[in-house]
């Protein structure tokens, strides 16, 4: 068997293990017994359990970050680009739970090196919604202008609140990648709808 070919065998037997043990309680036995290889080729392909960790989180990260971008619609409205790529990103945190949880949970709880790693995604992703809020706002002609932080502001809220429906979505029995999708729109879009139209809250 090809290399490269082992290889992604062994990171997906590692990601499907550590999402479920945890970092500190995996092992590399396990790893290798579901991989169906030895352990020293593990050790031979991956160097450490460190190393596989990071190589787990980087390729999870990758591919969400694709999914999301290959998901939006880039001719399309701001507000159908915004959809499409939150679509993207719950139907792959759907078809994907194990990926989701290695990044959202382990890789986040261990500390450094590995809760950096998931940050550099976390960056790309709000870099891609401010673009399309600042979209948004110059489609609409915004009277506000939204400067200063407001549209890197408007970005984390939005992408920390479909980190947080993601992990609700994924619950046995939860809603489809399209309806979750749906339920953040509509929770967000009317206010950036309003805010493009020059309509802010004040206290």
């Amino acid at each position: 068997m090809p290399r490269a070919v082992r290889e992604q065998q062994m990171l997906d037997a590692a990601v499907r293990t550590f999402a479920r043990c945890g970092y500190r309680s995996a092992s590399m036995d396990e790893i290798a017994e579901l991989a169906g290889v030895s352990k020293p080729l593990v050790y031979l392909y991956l160097n450490s359990k460190e190393e596989l960790f990071t190589a787990c989180i980087r390729r999870e990260a990758a591919a969400l970050v694709a999914a999301v971008r290959a998901a939006v619609e880039p001719d399309a409205a701001a507000d159908r680009q915004l959809w499409s790529g939150l679509h993207g990103f719950f139907a792959h945190t759907a078809a994907h739970p194990d990926g989701w949880a290695l990044l959202h949970v382990q890789a986040r709880t261990q500390g450094e090196p590995f809760a950096r790693e998931v940050a550099a995604m976390r960056a790309e992703m709000v870099e891609l919604v401010t673009r399309q809020i600042a979209a948004a706002a110059q489609e609409a002609g915004c009277a506000l202008g939204m400067a200063g932080q407001e549209v890197p502001g408007l970005a984390q809220a939005l992408v920390g609140a479909a980190e947080s429906l993601a992990e609700w979505a994924g619950a046995e029995g939860g809603p489809s990648a399209k309806e979750t999708a749906a339920t953040l729109m509509n929770f967000a879009w009317a206010g950036l709808g309003n805010l493009t139209q020059g309509q802010a809250w004040s206290p």
